[in-house]
């Protein structure tokens, strides 16, 4: 009986809460599907062959979708799915669903959805395409869904101007054999609520390692084998990203740059990304020299092949 009585407290409990934040009666079917999904989520990162890992991705993206019409899917947070990126903007208006598909070691895809808060626990969905194989210069201009640049993102920073919200989104690419992306991007939405992804918000010095101006969208490659920081310090408040140099002096070939030690930064100003160019330096034993405006805290975690 006493287990009776806790049990009709918590259903009560639920039920006095508002629509959106009820438990809802099909949490065992998600639940059930989550479980279903995950060994196809695992395969398209772990999988050996190339086929194995298509087909495995066709199999999750088709099973994901069924799985978010379920009413108020939305506050479900599939958390077994470790392979894939699901993260919530800071105000829960939308999450975004972003992983990537690898075809061999020089070719990478990434794959993605947002899906919106809706009041009634609806599905509104878009999906991403990505359209990086297909350009030959992914900063140059504001893209839609239908030619996003793909990433799979880690952060999503929330800022306002002119009472506007914009979302920049902080991801990684694979992207070859010889070198890796990290991608900073600004994500807004129109009048009709389409996704906009890119626009004028850079500004920061000419600079080999860095894209070239006008860029829409801030991207850092480097060597395969590297590690370089991009993410968001809240103690900050600033974008702060590893400062990359060529190990063969030759600043052009991304595929050669790897971290100095050093640290630049981006603060939002009047809605803009304006560029700080010394946040930290590294000393040549290692130590962590006192910050000119503090150090940040946290670097980004992706999610690595094999996780």
């Amino acid at each position: 009986m006493k287990h009776l009585s806790v049990f009709a407290l918590g259903l009560l409990f639920a039920l006095s809460l508002p629509a959106q934040n009820k438990v809802p009666a099909t949490v065992l079917q998600l639940q059930q599907q989550e479980e279903g999904m995950r060994q196809f989520a695992e395969a398209i990162v772990n999988a050996n062959e190339t086929a194995d890992r298509a087909i495995a991705d066709s199999i999750f993206t088709r099973a994901l979708v069924q799985a978010l019409k379920t009413p108020y899917s939305f506050s479900y947070p599939f958390d077994s799915l470790t392979t894939i990126s699901r993260l919530y903007a800071p105000d829960s208006s939308f999450r975004i669903f972003t992983w990537q598909v690898m075809k061999d070691f020089t070719y990478y895809r990434q794959k993605g959805a947002i899906q919106f808060h809706t009041k009634d626990g609806s599905l509104k969905l878009i999906p991403l395409y990505d359209n990086s194989p297909f350009t030959d210069n992914p900063v140059d201009s504001v893209r839609s869904n239908q030619q996003w640049i793909g990433a799979v993102y880690y952060n999503i920073i929330q800022k306002t101007y002119n009472n506007k919200n914009y979302y920049t989104l902080i991801g990684y690419d694979e992207n070859d054999a010889r070198s890796t992306k990290k991608w900073m991007e600004v994500l807004t939405f129109d009048e009709q609520g389409r996704p906009v992804f890119g626009g004028r918000y850079f500004n920061y010095p000419a600079d080999e390692t860095k894209p070239p101006q006008p860029a829409f969208r801030f991207c850092m490659e480097f060597k395969k084998e590297a590690s370089a920081k991009l993410n968001y310090d809240a103690e900050l408040d600033m974008v702060t990203f590893a400062k990359l140099t060529s190990e063969s002096g030759e600043p052009a070939l991304h595929h050669t740059l790897v971290p100095t030690g050093s640290y630049e930064g981006f603060k939002w100003v009047s809605g803009k990304w304006v560029y700080v160019p010394v946040v930290r330096e590294v000393d040549p034993r290692g130590n962590i020299n006192p910050p000119k405006e503090g150090a940040p805290r946290r670097g980004d975690k992706p999610l690595p092949r094999g996780s």
